[in-house]
């Protein structure tokens, strides 16, 4: 009997330890890794804290969550040649349609899997000029004229200029003009930029630390952090047309797949469509899909023409093929800046 009662006692603390190394197993720490595009650091860092919060109440789990940034191409560059990235978040379709076009990360069809085309925020392209706009800068004409200077980040690497380009080329169609007078405007716009920088947050560095410039183009979202870190010495044009950065997320399939993670990062990203996830975009004013959450951050938010890529340029793919790849309008635009020197 005595042998019996010690193996009973045995089994049973053998099951117990069992049990309690499965259920920390189920809820060991989980680490997600998002890389994004360059001016998102503060929403993110935010956006983050709240999410680990949400799913420790809904779960039980701890997860933390790393962050990437840089400019939105080279991003997504890097996702494709090997970094572990469980969620992409970028500024334009194309840079999540490579991983599906070059390492198959992604599925084709991988923009349809959440609301809006899986964009839960979008922002606009405005124009930022120092205090007093001593050039008088309106409009996206302006900024092509002869002695201004114009800080853009490189449209090759970076989603941002890539919506430059693309706000001033689409600006010209939308007030009745034609592609021959929107290249001329946009080639003389990009003639006047004396450095591009390779991600947004490097040309608001140019512009506002180095002081180089007359005006900074960039999103709407990021001149409240400009002000904040840089002083109040700026003030924000709105053009009379300006294109809508849509603003993209998904989960990259084979990494989550392998590490095991795709319940977090699903749950990562449908959380941003959340009353709290919208919020916190809207306080870092970024524009939420929600309209309640609009209505309550109304005043934040100027009402103002817009345009998308789809709707001037036929898409993300066709705008990338016809203007941003080796040889295409940008490229021979720049060569012609360069020539005409």
């Amino acid at each position: 009997m005595r042998f019996s009662k010690k193996s009973f006692l045995l089994r049973t603390l053998l099951s117990l330890a069992l049990g309690a190394s499965a259920m920390s197993a189920a809820r060991a720490d989980v680490s997600l890794l998002n890389v994004s595009y360059d001016v998102t650091r503060e929403f993110y860092k935010d956006y983050n804290a709240a999410f680990a919060r949400h799913w420790k109440q809904t779960t039980g789990e701890t997860v933390t969550i790393n962050q990437s940034h840089g400019g939105s191409s080279k991003q997504a560059g890097s996702v494709v040649a090997g970094l572990a990235a469980d969620v992409i978040t970028m500024n334009q379709a194309n840079d999540i349609d490579i991983l599906a076009e070059r390492g198959g990360l992604v599925p084709a069809d991988w923009a349809k899997r959440l609301p809006n085309n899986s964009a839960p925020t979008t922002s606009v392209t405005v124009i930022l000029v120092r205090k007093g706009n001593p050039k008088q800068i309106k409009d996206w004409v302006d900024l092509a004229k002869p002695g201004v200077s114009v800080v853009i980040p490189n449209p090759k690497t970076s989603g941002n200029g890539r919506y430059t380009y693309l706000a001033a080329w689409g600006s010209v169609i939308k007030s009745g003009g034609n592609p021959k007078q929107a290249r001329d405007l946009v080639q003389r716009l990009f003639a006047n930029v004396p450095v591009f920088d390779g991600g947004g947050r490097a040309a608001t560095t140019t512009f506002a630390q180095r002081q180089i410039g007359d005006a900074l183009v960039t999103f709407e979202s990021e001149v409240p952090l400009i002000r904040n870190e840089f002083g109040g010495d700026y003030q924000v044009v709105y053009p009379k047309h300006t294109v809508l950065a849509e603003n993209p997320v998904s989960v990259v399939d084979k990494v989550v797949d392998k590490k095991g993670t795709r319940k977090q990062a699903e749950a990562y990203l449908k959380y941003l469509w959340s009353d709290e996830g919208q919020a916190i975009a809207a306080k870092h004013n970024l524009r939420p899909r929600s309209d309640k959450v609009l209505a309550q951050y109304k005043a934040a938010f100027l009402q103002i023409p817009t345009f998308t890529v789809d709707e001037v340029f036929g898409g993300w793919k066709k705008a990338q093929a016809e203007h941003f790849n080796d040889g295409a309008t940008y490229d021979q635009i720049i060569a012609a800046g360069r020539a005409g020197r």
